[in-house]
């Protein structure tokens, strides 16, 4: 396809078709990223997809830091949830040093990265309802959001780029504000989310433009590596938390909503429900906290875990214990490891090889929006190119993912 040129596919001039380019434009295209169209009027006949423009190489640029200091990395990759991306490195590394994490500790992180996942969906939702002309439910989300970000920063200090956390667990306890944000979200949520369901679900002109568009059958979604609510809207119920539990999610009582269709509605309303199985997780969670002893927030391992400031100045030990980990002066095993979590969008993996030294030999994210966009381009054809905007909000393309 040339790129400069209109491209005739005959004499005759109603077959004419132009190129569109379809970004890097932020927020029209949900990212810096473009795809090259053509399109014969508002129907795209093929597409080309470009990604790139906000590459970081942040894989190698983790094999020169130590393992600690990898943690802010992460957060520039899905940043409408921190928090999961933090957990998933972390638990990474405590597999490689093969740390047994407390049972409260789990709790909390399981808090933390329920809370984004609801922060992820519902800035998904909210934008989708607002590609279809609706604002309202965008608005509405957009305060809860705050409030989310208010209990991230009560617990670590910042909202967006979160770095909550250490390989170990946290550096600080949750403190009695913070439970109180979480029970006054879980408490002023829910109705919140109820109204905009109510303006979404039912409304003709919002399933008018998403039922029945984009549409994907189970067999090609899984040939694609699809994962995450995209995937379970196909009717597939592959979820990190059930199939390959992390931080005790074994504990909890919770259902994996699927779809039927796998259509831009379909993805939509799971994304909705995941949202009102998190509420009803971060609740057992709470609950199981207060059956735990109070005032454990790391595992006991000195060798990797950064003792307080306090201590450091006044403990001989925990000084040689900084010292050590800062310079890096402790080895870690010689092996390789793969650990996923379910992120707000799919599957986030860490591919992790050690050689023993204080940094990772080789090491590769795998971000769920890389592999879920390779087939929006083939899945655009034939779409009007309104239907393609739609589609493209639906997949929660990010593009701190495509760039890694």
């Amino acid at each position: 396809m040339n790129h400069n040129h209109p491209v005739y596919t005959d004499n005759d001039p109603q077959n004419e078709t132009t190129t569109l380019n379809l970004g890097p434009t932020h927020p029209a295209t949900h990212g810096v990223f473009q795809n090259v169209l053509e399109m014969d009027g508002e129907r795209i006949v093929s597409g080309v997809s470009t990604i790139g423009y906000i590459h970081r190489a942040f894989e190698k640029i983790a094999e020169h830091r130590p393992y600690y200091q990898i943690t802010p990395l992460t957060d520039r990759l899905n940043y409408c949830s921190s928090p999961i991306n933090n957990m998933g490195w972390h638990t990474t590394v405590e597999k490689l040093l093969d740390i047994k994490i407390p049972k409260r500790v789990d709790y909390m992180r399981v808090i933390i990265m329920e809370l984004a996942r609801i922060s992820d969906h519902l800035i998904c939702n909210g934008i989708l309802g607002v590609d279809t002309g609706a604002f309202s439910g965008f608005l509405y989300l957009m305060e809860e959001r705050e409030h989310i970000y208010e209990i991230y920063e009560e617990i670590c200090g910042a909202r967006l780029t979160t770095n909550i956390g250490r390989i170990g667990g946290f550096e600080r306890d949750f403190n009695d504000i913070a439970f109180a944000k979480i029970r006054r979200f879980l408490k002023k949520f829910p109705p919140i989310l109820k109204e905009f369901e109510a303006l979404f679900n039912r409304n003709r002109i919002f399933i008018d433009r998403t039922s029945g568009v984009a549409a994907v059958d189970p067999e090609t979604a899984l040939n694609y590596s699809w994962s995450g609510p995209i995937l379970r809207a196909t009717g597939v119920d592959y979820d990190v938390r059930l199939n390959e539990p992390y931080c005790s999610y074994e504990d909890f009582d919770f259902d994996i909503p699927v779809g039927t269709t796998g259509d831009i509605y379909d993805r939509f309303i799971v994304r909705n429900e995941e949202m009102w199985q998190s509420l009803r997780i971060i609740e057992q969670a709470l609950k199981k906290i207060e059956k735990e002893p109070k005032g454990i927030f790391h595992a006991d391992v000195p060798e990797f875990y950064l003792p307080p400031k306090e201590e450091v100045y006044n403990n001989m030990e925990a000084l040689i214990y900084h010292f050590k980990i800062v310079m890096g002066e402790i080895d870690t095993p010689k092996k390789e490891v793969y650990h996923a979590v379910e992120g707000g969008n799919g599957e986030l993996g860490f591919y992790l090889v050690s050689d023993g030294g204080r940094s990772p030999y080789r090491l590769h994210f795998r971000r769920p929006s890389f592999i879920n966009y390779q087939m929006y381009a083939p899945m655009s054809k034939g779409m009007l190119l309104s239907d393609a905007i739609l589609n493209m909000s639906s997949l929660n393309v990010i593009a701190g993912e495509l760039d890694a």
